[in-house]
């Protein structure tokens, strides 16, 4: 790999949810002309097969519960990388605006005055609730859908979990599974019903999907016991009845090869 003359530009790409075949013919595109791609840990390496031969690829980490490379230190490299002339695709799971962090390593690329572009990617709430058949939204069922992050740093304001209880919104919790017991006492606590209908899924789109079903206030059980773990989605509110009523509480589901 020869760097470009000049100064290179930097992408933020993502890969959408896991099925490498979600990915969008865009990013298929910006991942083959790429010199240096930065890749999240939770990215399907299947998409790899449209880089080039020659392509240098760094593994940058980040998945719940493991040490994770600095983010400080993944900006650097990219803008270390674009400055030396370099195609640099930042390869981010889902988009890479929805908890992703690309707003900090958009402002980085920016502040180093390099060329960026964004490519958006499907996130893994909508991917998740669609291979079950489950709408974000729903016109009978709820006004809205909100999408909130379910990890808890140290220091660091939690979502304000009466509101959302109060709100009438499907709730989409990203990185919940590690808390799923405090979120559930929460939103009860603020009022929101203990028998709403909820759904948990793992590895969405995958072929190792599964998923269970229950309320509110069994929520966090019924992940313990059917084993779901990280990369995880909560779903909470009244979209996810019909499924909810289709399977019985805490049946584990393959994946329906709806994407195949």
């Amino acid at each position: 790999m020869k760097p470009t003359t000049g100064q290179g530009k930097v992408w933020l790409v993502g890969a959408g949810p896991g099925d490498p075949e979600l990915l969008t013919l865009k990013a298929a595109r910006i991942i083959a002309a790429a010199d240096v791609i930065l890749i999240d840990a939770l990215v399907n390496r299947a998409v790899l097969a449209h880089a080039r031969a020659d392509v240098r690829v760094i593994d940058t980490g980040k998945r719940g519960g493991c040490k994770s490379t600095p983010q400080d230190f993944i900006e650097r490299l990219m803008v270390r990388e674009a400055q030396a002339g370099h195609t640099v695709v930042r390869l981010k799971g889902g988009d890479p605006f929805l908890f992703g962090r690309g707003g900090e390593e958009w402002r980085a690329a920016l502040e180093a005055g390099l060329d960026i572009e964004a490519v958006p990617g499907i996130t893994s709430a909508l991917a998740a609730t669609a291979t079950l058949g489950v709408p974000a939204t729903d016109r009978n069922a709820c006004p809205g859908v909100a999408f909130v992050t379910g990890h808890r740093r140290d220091g660091a304001t939690e979502p304000d979990w009466a509101a959302l209880a109060r709100s009438g919104l499907t709730l989409m919790i990203y990185m919940g599974v590690a808390n799923v017991e405090h979120i559930c006492e929460r939103l009860v606590a603020g009022g929101l019903g203990p028998a709403t209908p909820a759904l948990a899924i793992s590895a969405a789109t995958l072929p190792q999907q599964k998923s269970v079903t229950a309320t509110l206030s069994t929520l966090a059980e019924t992940v313990r016991r059917g084993g779901i773990a990280s990369p995880a989605m909560l779903v909470i509110g009244e979209v996810t009845r019909a499924v909810a009523q289709a399977m019985p509480p805490g049946l584990m589901t393959a994946q329906p090869r709806m994407f195949a």
